[in-house]
């Protein structure tokens, strides 16, 4: 069975600015392309000139620390992921000067079949400094962006549990969206062993195996595409599930997550690890209860305390700090004991 092509990702049309984006574009919820959006960058000038024109602009603003970068023979063809039998991953660590890496990328990239490389998820400010200053983002201007570099890799798809802004700086990057929905069709792997920090997709999107994951087609119907091109940038709402394909033998992606959660908040994956151990093994009589029970306080729109008088509230009072710190001294007393 072959799968037709997704459809394609909505593209803006005009220009986007900080109150488009996040008055307009956020607010509905779907992965949006901007073209051009950081056409002005000086780094993507420097990307079409060519790959030495990048990695030299990269090294003038002074790495101030080493990097880790992961490596695949090339047998695997750029694709990230597990070993033949899951018992670990198919690629290596290794640690060092981010100038030694670009040169070893740049000499790769005139192999016909290199290994992958990259350097992955590794903040700008502190790695090279000037060049967020250099290259700004005026829709996020307090976020932290992070640089992604390597050949033509390719990453499983995955969640990540932030809004997210790509921007495609050099080469060219292929991104397929799934909304979050669809994560039972997406058969996602171990939660202790992964590429990408949360679950990834077990199944190949270009060679998809659904003989042993049929369900994926339904996945596939839901799915959406884009190409970015050097300068144009992409925005993906909070856990909406990406595979990304970098086609280029340099390319580079800055991003930019973030969320809306209040200040003191718990960790939302830690508390799902928790409820497995709390819930999964129950009777099925028993989860149901508890489904009640999250739908009731978690999870409704309404306020589940809206019966009781203020001062009555306890723990389930509007959010603030003071309540925060009461919420984890409750949980230290009880793990502690």
């Amino acid at each position: 069975m072959t799968l037709p092509p997704p459809r394609p990702i909505t593209e803006t049309i005009g220009p986007v600015d900080y109150a488009r984006f996040h008055e307009e574009i956020r607010p509905a919820g779907q992965p949006v392309v901007m073209r051009d959006l950081a056409a002005d960058w000086p780094g993507v000038v420097s990307a079409r000139q060519g790959n030495r024109d990048i990695l030299e602009y990269l090294l003038r603003f002074g790495p101030a620390r080493p990097v880790s970068g992961i490596m695949a023979p090339s047998e695997h063809e750029g694709r990230f992921f597990y070993n033949a039998d899951m018992s670990g991953l198919n690629f290596t660590a290794h640690h060092g000067s981010l100038a030694r890496f670009l040169g070893e990328l740049l000499k790769l990239s005139e192999e016909d079949r290199p290994s992958a490389i990259a350097v992955q998820s590794e903040t700008l400010p502190n790695l090279l400094p000037g060049f967020v200053e250099a290259n700004p983002m005026p829709l996020l201007p307090q976020v932290v962006p992070r640089i992604w570099i390597g050949n033509r890799v390719r990453v499983a798809p995955h969640y990540d549990l932030m809004e997210n802004i790509g921007v495609c700086l050099a080469g060219r990057r292929r991104f397929t969206v799934f909304p979050p929905d669809q994560l039972p069709n997406l058969y996602p792997g171990p939660f202790e062993l992964t590429p990408a920090g949360t679950p990834v997709s077990m199944v190949d999107p270009l060679a998809p195996d659904l003989d042993r994951y049929p369900r994926y087609a339904e996945a596939w119907s839901h799915a959406q595409q884009a190409t970015l091109e050097p300068g144009d940038a992409l925005y993906l709402p909070y856990a909406w599930w990406h595979g990304v394909e970098a086609l280029e033998p340099v390319s580079i992606l800055v991003n930019y997550w973030w969320n809306e959660a209040p200040e003191g908040t718990g960790g939302g994956y830690d508390a799902l690890l928790h409820a497995m151990l709390a819930y999964r093994h129950l009777p099925a009589d028993e989860r149901r209860v508890w489904r009640m029970m999250f739908d009731h306080y978690i999870f409704s729109d309404s306020d589940p305390a809206a019966h009781l008088p203020d001062h009555a509230r306890g723990i389930m009072s509007p959010a603030s700090p003071r309540l925060f710190k009461q919420m984890r001294q409750m949980l230290r007393q009880i793990f502690v004991g």
